[in-house]
């Protein structure tokens, strides 16, 4: 398994469980965070935003231009911010910290 926490912008931690390959947007929707996925992966919102704790973002693979793109249009983008459903967890993820934005929203209203 795979562990990832997720850092709520009230300071609240929540560490999830995730399996090798799951998107980490898949696993907040799951755990109940607080990020909201409209676009269905075609890339079109940046409503899955996500502060990667800086320690963790380098061993990210890099964004696609599409990406960087719809980060511009993120509220709260930070220089470490990613869309949640682009990463892809591995093994080498494991421990990952993940900041959710103040910002965030959830498409069940939460």
């Amino acid at each position: 398994m795979i562990t990832v926490t997720f850092i709520n912008a009230d300071g609240e931690s929540r560490e999830v469980q995730a399996v090798d390959g799951q998107s980490l947007l898949d696993l907040a929707q799951a755990a109940g965070q607080p990020l909201e996925g409209t676009c269905e992966g075609q890339m079109a919102c940046s409503t899955c935003h996500v502060i990667i704790d800086k320690d963790w973002f380098d061993r990210l693979p890099r964004a696609v231009e599409d990406e960087e793109d719809m980060l511009d249009l993120a509220s709260g983008a930070r220089r470490t911010s990613r869309l949640s459903c682009q990463i892809i967890l591995t093994p080498e993820l494991d421990g990952l910290l993940v900041h959710v934005p103040a910002e965030s929203r959830n498409m069940q209203g939460l």
